[in-house]
């Protein structure tokens, strides 16, 4: 273990045998954190905050602060963050609230750039790329692979859908679906997000039927049940289709972003 004397970590942290503690830094008597993560200069980790393995904090960033909820009052609550994430400086990502469900979780290899905010009760999948100065309101969902640009704002209680892409500087205030392309303040949808699906492996097949489920969904001015028969049809439920529709049929607390036109 390599902990520079200007540290400050508290007794009670229990960090693994290898981690590197760099120069100003503050670790707080609930922190764990594990096998091969580096903490940079003048972070702060604090609160019931556990931290997986191969993690990388930079400076200024503050992990696990108490949520920006007026209703906290100091109850134990948790983040839990896995595997090689990156998180780069004046990061700061908050632990959850009890009527929140009590923990914000994030999953493995994920980047947050600099200035990004995770709040308090937020669900991110593996991953994800959060751009710099891109802000996260409470209770945000985002799943596998979506990438969020520069100074993107999201609205509370959203869902973002995997391999999603959200253009620099939008505010979106709907739920994302999932492999499509969104920009604007308010974001609107404009179409499946080609790049980041082929150069995530996705075959010229699966792309063409993502493209033509999109344009039943959101282009045929059909009611959502009618374009799901029209899909089953037309297209057939593979497990991405599957997916989207899926997703489209779930219960939204904020409503779904649509189309640009």
């Amino acid at each position: 273990m390599e902990i520079h004397p200007t540290a400050v970590v508290s007794p009670g942290a229990e960090l693994a045998e290898d981690v590197i503690i760099r120069p100003y830094s503050v670790i707080g008597p609930h922190v764990k954190i594990g096998s091969g993560s580096v903490i940079g200069p003048h972070a702060v980790i604090d609160g019931w905050t556990s931290i997986g393995a191969r993690n990388q904090v930079f400076p200024f960033s503050t992990i696990g602060g108490p949520p920006q909820d007026l209703g906290y009052s100091g109850e134990e609550t948790r983040l839990v963050l896995g595997d090689d994430n990156v998180i780069r400086e004046n990061v700061t990502i908050s632990r959850g609230t009890v009527n929140g469900g009590g923990v914000t979780v994030i999953g493995n290899r994920n980047l947050f750039m600099a200035y990004a905010h995770v709040a308090h009760d937020c669900k991110i999948g593996d991953r994800v790329i959060l751009a710099n100065a891109t802000t996260l309101a409470g209770h945000v969902q985002i799943d596998d692979c979506a990438i969020l640009g520069g100074m993107v704002a999201i609205h509370q209680f959203v869902r973002i859908g995997r391999y999603s892409f959200i253009g620099g500087m939008s505010g979106l205030r709907m739920d994302m679906p999932p492999f499509m392309l969104a920009f604007g303040a308010p974001a609107k949808l404009y179409g499946p997000n080609l790049v980041g699906l082929k150069r995530n492996g996705f075959s010229p097949e699966a792309i063409q039927l993502l493209k033509k489920s999109y344009r039943i969904i959101f282009r045929s001015g059909l009611s959502l049940k009618d374009a799901v028969e029209k899909i089953e049809q037309e297209v057939g439920m593979t497990p991405d289709v599957q997916h989207l529709v899926e997703f489209m049929q779930r219960r939204s607390k904020r409503g779904i972003t649509r189309d640009s036109v």
